[in-house]
């Protein structure tokens, strides 16, 4: 008689999706507020949509990934970082445009499905929504054998947001003379590191444990440093009207994202030096003799959001980060043009 095939038999553990969505629960349950209406597990998150204190509310929603981050997660073995990097990545997208996060998805792929790894990420999506405010309302967990290498698994999140109408940011007030304000990054954040992996494990010939004197840290910590959120250094400003413009520094760098707010006519520019590049930058621009150009178009180099200001407000938004203990640098000035970006 011929043995009866089971799902395990095909590399599907259901035993171990049901551990792994045991201690989601737990850690979703964390950040769930009183405009939660449904529980980890159901088909559909539910998330009450009145907002009394909006006149007009307008929903504002994204997706993202972390991409070959990813990567020096496994080499390190570090798999509770990654998920908070996802979540303040996905808030920043949406906060460039004056919504605060509501509700957060996730969604995790993986080869075989191991609920300690499971586990590990989801806590650091949980710790993200948690200190951004938001929601972990729902996500999937999909074991797809033959699909990932051993050990790999790939990570998506889905933001929704609230901003009232009249807040919206959208750039469309920027104009000739406006100041550009800087907001440091920690590191990478969540970009560049293809070429980061490629300099470094490559080029270079470190790994993940090598200590580089110049970091003061391995380059495993290096290249797992958080990517920041922006969503509490902005708190407070998003409904002043101050803000003309935002610009999160993501993929593209400072040459591809800043024009993605500027209006016809208008381009920027920017002085070098005016605000602190970050020394993992510096090294593997060396390491690889990588050219300015391609450094500000992959990397965000020490900035991770711009400001777009009046330069009769620009002292006022200054001042509010500065009392909060906050770094920014004046880093340009609106100009005419067509969307470029001059480093000058």
């Amino acid at each position: 008689m011929t043995k009866p095939i089971s799902y395990a038999d095909a590399g599907v553990d259901i035993d171990a999706a049901t551990r792994a969505t045991d201690r989601i629960k737990q850690l979703a349950k964390q950040t769930f507020n009183a405009q939660t209406l449904s529980e980890i597990g159901s088909f559909g998150g539910m998330f009450d949509g009145a907002f009394p204190k909006l006149r007009q509310p307008v929903l504002v929603a994204s997706a993202d990934g972390v991409g070959t981050k990813l990567k020096i997660a496994f080499l390190a073995g570090v798999h509770n970082t990654i998920g908070r990097d996802l979540v303040n990545h996905c808030v920043n997208d949406i906060l460039v445009q004056g919504a605060r996060p509501l509700f957060f998805l996730d969604y995790i792929a993986t080869g075989k499905l191991l609920p300690d790894v499971v586990a590990a990420i989801v806590e650091g999506i949980a710790q993200g929504a948690k200190e951004n405010g938001c929601v972990l309302l729902g996500g999937e967990t999909a074991e797809m054998p033959d699909f990932y290498a051993d050990g790999e698994y790939d990570v998506a999140g889905f933001i929704v947001g609230v901003v009232d109408k009249e807040k919206i940011i959208d750039g469309k007030g920027i104009a000739m003379g406006d100041v550009l304000l800087a907001l440091p990054s920690v590191g990478l954040h969540t970009n560049g590191y293809s070429l980061a992996r490629k300099l470094f494990f490559e080029v270079a010939g470190s790994d993940v444990n090598t200590h580089v004197d110049e970091l003061k840290m391995t380059v495993g910590d290096a290249l797992l440093q958080p990517h920041a959120s922006y969503l509490q250094p902005l708190d407070g400003l998003l409904d002043s009207g101050m803000i003309k413009g935002l610009a999160h520094i993501t993929g593209g760098g400072l040459t591809d994202n800043i024009p993605r707010i500027l209006p016809a006519g208008t381009a920027v520019e920017i002085e070098k030096g005016s605000w602190p590049v970050l020394p993992v930058f510096q090294l593997m621009q060396q390491i690889g003799n990588v050219s300015n150009a391609e450094m500000y178009r992959t990397f965000n180099m020490g900035v991770g959001m711009i400001i777009v200001t009046s330069q009769s407000n620009a002292s006022v938004v200054k001042s509010h980060f500065q009392d909060r203990g906050e770094q920014v640098y004046e880093i340009g000035r609106v100009i005419q043009g067509e969307g470029q970006v001059n480093l000058i």
